[in-house]
């Protein structure tokens, strides 16, 4: 969860596996071979080099590639890392024609490669670390933003019982529910005190805005977990599904924004930068987009949910670098994400006294 500068390519973000998530690769072909139509040998795996949660590979074959998404190995969360559903939700997205990578074979057998995985298509396009995106000019860089919303605009807008996922998750008290959650999950991997986690912990329940919305929420929905076209402003896939679930919208288009509260040094940022030379639009004119996309007004209670999602990263990071410490973190710079806790909890708390409550 933690970017480089750097403008690369998917399969240049790759490493040799790292010897604790490296499994059997004869077992892997061998499993694939009766399973997979069309796979065929010799099989090459790679780590790729980002992601702290669910390790993932890129499967090279002489015929294709495909990417290889697992559980980590380690004693984990309750309800973290499940990656079966991830499968389930990408499968039902896709058949609706919705920006995901095709889904072709779930795993639930661990004693194949040592955990639970999926296998789906490699989509080959154009992969963003750097929010700034120094590496396009000023014209592209709006054109990505503007497909990076219309994409989540058209997820939101995709009925959730007429995909088959009308049980991906329960009705109703949705931030109240991941409040809990993900106060639970903080205090299950705390280190030591930050004293603003404790306190967006007792505010947060009591100051949910009132009404319900569902639909499918990404939970993670960021510009490094999208590929584009070769050439053109268009999303071709929306990666990291690990948090999806049915939930509120605004959840998402908050989370979204919180790179225009961070600066580039703390989480992805593009806060402090001069976003009308760089050609990024503001805060304001990317919600005013998303809220014409989906036929909303303006949007009440917004400090309630950016918040409520710097908390919920806090809390997120917490758990990886927790994970890092214990060695089971999906990748080494896991124990970076230490520091970053209290500092963003900081900042959400300072808009939780935006509310005036």
């Amino acid at each position: 969860m933690t970017g480089t500068p750097s403008p690369r390519s998917t399969v240049e973000e790759t490493r040799p596996l790292e010897p604790r998530l490296a499994f059997d690769l004869a077992a892997l072909d061998r499993y694939l071979s009766g399973r997979l139509p069309g796979y065929g040998g010799p099989l090459k795996v790679s780590q790729f080099a980002g992601g702290q949660s669910n390790p993932t590979y890129l499967l090279e074959t002489p015929a294709r590639r495909y990417v290889l998404r697992r559980k980590p190995p380690g004693e984990l969360l309750p309800s973290a890392h499940a990656v079966d559903r991830e499968f389930r939700v990408m499968t039902a997205l896709g058949k609706a024609g919705l920006p995901v990578p095709e889904m072709l074979l779930l795993c639930e057998d661990a004693g194949v490669i040592g955990t639970m995985f999926y296998v789906m298509g490699f989509a080959a396009g154009r992969h963003f670390w750097d929010p700034a995106l120094p590496e396009l000019d000023k014209a592209a860089r709006a054109g990505i933003y503007d497909a990076m919303n219309a994409a989540l605009a058209q997820l939101h807008g995709a009925d959730p019982v007429a995909l088959g996922l009308g049980d991906f998750g329960r009705p109703g008290n949705y931030f109240a529910r991941q409040i809990a959650r993900w106060s639970k999950q903080y205090k299950a991997s705390e280190t030591a005190p930050i004293p603003a986690m404790d306190a967006l912990i007792a505010w947060l329940p009591d100051h949910v805005p009132a009404g319900e919305e569902t639909a499918v929420v990404h939970g993670d929905y960021r510009l490094d977990n999208l590929i584009f076209h070769p050439t053109e402003p268009r999303v071709l896939a929306i990666l990291d599904w690990e948090l999806s679930t049915l939930g509120h919208p605004l959840a998402d288009i908050a989370y979204s924004c919180m790179a225009w509260r961070f600066p580039p040094d703390l989480f992805r940022g593009i806060g402090g930068l001069d976003l009308a030379q760089l050609g990024i639009p503001g805060e304001a004119d990317y919600v005013a987009a998303y809220c014409r996309r989906t036929g909303r007004g303006a949007i009440a209670h917004w400090p309630f949910y950016m918040a409520y999602n710097m908390f919920r990263i806090a809390a997120i990071l917490q758990g990886v670098y927790a994970r890092a410490l214990a060695g089971n973190a999906a990748d080494a710079r896991g124990k970076e994400m230490g520091a970053k806790v209290a500092p963003i909890a900081e900042i959400a708390l300072a808009e939780a006294k935006q509310t005036g409550a």
